[in-house]
């Protein structure tokens, strides 16, 4: 942070000189100077304690943007340490037990301090999740989605949490300091109190009204905002991150690339990577990659979410009047929920479903993922399983979520599985179709709703629930299949060794989603068992670990897609043989044509009559859908339509190319 300065005492003409200045020591000989240093640029300074100061030559860019002259001016130092091109002025109180590193520009500031034995919010206990305790988290600079997923929620493994708990105590003792840090290139101005705060490399901090006992981890590759009228207490914020605009955190952990601001509010709740929360409240909540709330009325509370966008009203209760708040609630990956959607705890609810409406009672919907679910006018929760597998929505969320990483640098601590459909998220299909198909079966067709775990849907729906996961399992099975065929004829493989499994490659039929990260059950007992004999021993070592995890992810899958074919197809890929391959690049053609044509007809949705409502304002009929042209487009020139037009026909293509290609082969 700071260069290794070797610093010597001022000169009996230097401290003469800057006397004349208005400055004031307790102890001269305490006041040690680098070589460079120039005693002109220091003007109405008092100096307590040890205060050693680098070479003040130059200028340095302020928060504002202006450059400035390096220089102290009206303030008093207290027992710090500054780096070269340091400018510091209007300190109303004081700076004291800082080390200032090179370039950094600090002005119009109240109080900026550390106290003994600091821990710059590491060690914080956060009661995520549920407020009446016993998931608490004690965050820790390095602390990832994953670590922080598995202390919170498997507290089945009492051994394993102890470890967990042990790890991340080692690392807020690590931290422990007497002696703050503003590190080379940040810029502090317009702040009222700094207090127990460390400040990284290149950090930007302009105006905001209280800082205690957090950390802003920042770098020069992925610097940090935090803004106007911002007050965080017990805090960490990861790199690349902006906390702006009058937003309160306190006892709250907010990860690399995530924006928190427009008045937002966040108390005990943790935020991983490219989270966004603005005007709305989150309360005891466990924010996983890509949790997003925008609007003023959304409070978010008790709740796991991740992928997850809420509409505006969105709330909760975790609070029952009766043992106090403890109730606390599951979306899973990418859920929605509508405008005044409000849910009472406990509930889970499969990935990528959408909730609408106000839910008063609790069910457990994770095995029927892609549903749409909606309250009646009695609370109640009726579905339509599956029924998000044919919008267009599901698929612009997959494909932009890669796109939207704002995370800069070379560290991303959070390992994030992007794929919409996985392992984890097509299993739950094959339970939910084969939950629905035995509904099917033992119902009789003079019942109007069946009841699936705490939630009622329409008999009349059950089958096209089948029909939907059906087509989603095909499809992805398929792909799988496929795309694997294809790199063995383009690679000259024979078809067995294709298809066989990967050396090293993990299989669980159940798979698990950490943090954001997707894994087979079997890699998590390894990791437990790991963690429980100390043969991983620190945090360095568990993140390591799942990193590996991490990168076995693709060789994993395809051991899953191997057994769950032979499931669902009831074929074995061990006897694969070329005609096989014929046949199902065939069926793979059909089946997601028709998924591809099913989003179009979704997407044409957007462009029907209905939409154009309110259009062509104080016009003629003719003018509704010329106006609705000019600002929404035509459905044929669309680009996210043209972009499933264009993958219908690179189907096609490609399945062609294949099957000439096994033609040759055989």
């Amino acid at each position: 942070m700071t260069t290794s300065n070797t610093y010597k005492p001022l000169t009996d003409q230097q401290v003469e000189q800057i006397k004349t200045q208005g400055c004031r020591a307790d102890d001269w000989s305490a006041v040690t100077v680098a070589d460079g240093f120039d005693p002109g640029r220091v003007h109405d300074v008092h100096f307590e304690g040890s205060v050693k100061i680098g070479s003040l030559a130059g200028t340095v860019t302020s928060a504002s943007g202006l450059d400035r002259p390096c220089g102290i001016e009206e303030a008093t130092l207290i027992n710090c340490t500054l780096g070269d091109g340091v400018r510091i002025a209007n300190v109303g109180s004081h700076i004291a037990n800082y080390r200032v590193g090179d370039g950094a520009c600090i002005e119009d500031v109240g109080v900026i301090q550390t106290n003994p034995s600091a821990t710059f919010g590491n060690g914080t206990e956060v009661e995520v999740l549920n407020e009446g305790g016993g998931r608490e988290v004690s965050v820790f600079n390095a602390m990832s989605s994953q670590f922080a997923h598995l202390w919170c929620m498997h507290r089945y493994r009492p051994k394993f949490i102890d470890k967990l708990e042990a790890f991340a105590k080692a690392q807020a003792d690590s931290a422990r300091s007497d002696t703050g840090t503003i590190g080379s290139g940040a810029k502090v101005s317009a702040v009222g109190r700094i207090i127990d705060v460390n400040i990284g490399d290149a950090a930007t901090v302009w105006g905001a009204s209280a800082l205690v006992n957090g950390t802003i981890l920042s770098t020069d590759d992925a610097p940090t905002l935090i803004g106007d009228g911002v007050q965080a207490h017990d805090f960490i914020v990861g790199e690349g991150t902006k906390v702006t605009q009058g937003a309160i955190v306190a006892k709250s952990f907010v990860g690399q690339g995530c924006q928190v601001g427009k008045q937002f509010s966040a108390e005990g709740s943790l935020f991983f990577a490219n989270c966004e929360a603005f005007h709305g409240e989150a309360c005891s909540i466990f924010a996983g990659p890509y949790t997003v709330t925008h609007h003023k009325s959304t409070l978010l509370i008790a709740g796991l979410f991740s992928f997850y966008n809420a509409g505006s009203g969105t709330n909760q209760s975790n609070h029952m009047y009766k043992l106090g708040p403890v109730h606390e609630g599951k979306l899973e990956r990418g859920c929605k929920t509508g405008s005044f959607s409000y849910m009472m705890w406990p509930c889970r609810v499969g990935p990528f479903s959408v909730v609408l409406g106000k839910h008063t009672r609790t069910f457990d919907l994770s095995d029927l993922p892609f549903s749409h679910i909606e309250a009646a006018h009695d609370g109640r929760c009726m579905v339509v399983p599956g029924l998000n597998l044919s919008t267009v929505g599901t698929i612009r969320d997959g494909a932009k979520w890669p796109t939207r990483d704002r995370r800069m640098g070379q560290l991303k601590r959070d390992r994030i599985s992007f794929d919409v459909f996985s392992p984890m998220v097509v299993g739950r299909m094959i339970n939910g179709h084969d939950r629905i198909k035995e509904l099917i079966a033992n119902t009789d067709k003079s019942v109007d709703t069946v009841t699936i775990e705490g939630a009622q849907v329409k008999r009349v729906l059950l089958r096209g629930g089948v029909k939907y996961y059906r087509s989603g399992i095909y499809t992805y099975l398929l792909e799988k299949v496929v795309s694997r065929i294809e790199r063995a004829v383009e690679q000259g493989v024979s078809l067995d060794k294709a298809l066989a499994d990967t050396p090293g490659s993990a299989y669980s039929e159940k798979w698990v989603d950490i943090g954001g990260q997707m894994m087979p059950a079997k890699r998590l007992e390894d990791l437990y068992a790991d963690v429980e004999s100390d043969k991983i021993a620190d945090v360095a070592a568990f993140e390591e670990a799942l990193d590996t995890i991490h990168v076995a992810y693709a060789d994993d899958e395809w051991a899953w897609v191997r057994q769950a074919y032979k499931k669902v197809f009831e074929a074995d890929l061990d006897a694969f043989k070329a005609e096989d391959a014929v046949k199902i690049a065939d069926q793979l053609l059909t089946d997601q044509s028709k998924f591809l044509k099913l989003i179009l007809i979704d997407a044409g949705k957007e462009f029907d009559t209905v939409t154009q409502v309110g259009f062509g304002q104080d016009g003629s009929a003719d003018d509704v859908a010329a106006d609705f042209k000019a600002v929404r487009g035509e459905y044929d020139t669309n680009k996210f339509v043209k972009q499933m037009k264009q993958a219908v026909e690179d189907l096609n293509t490609r399945i062609e190319k294949l099957k000439q290609a096994l033609a040759v082969c055989a």
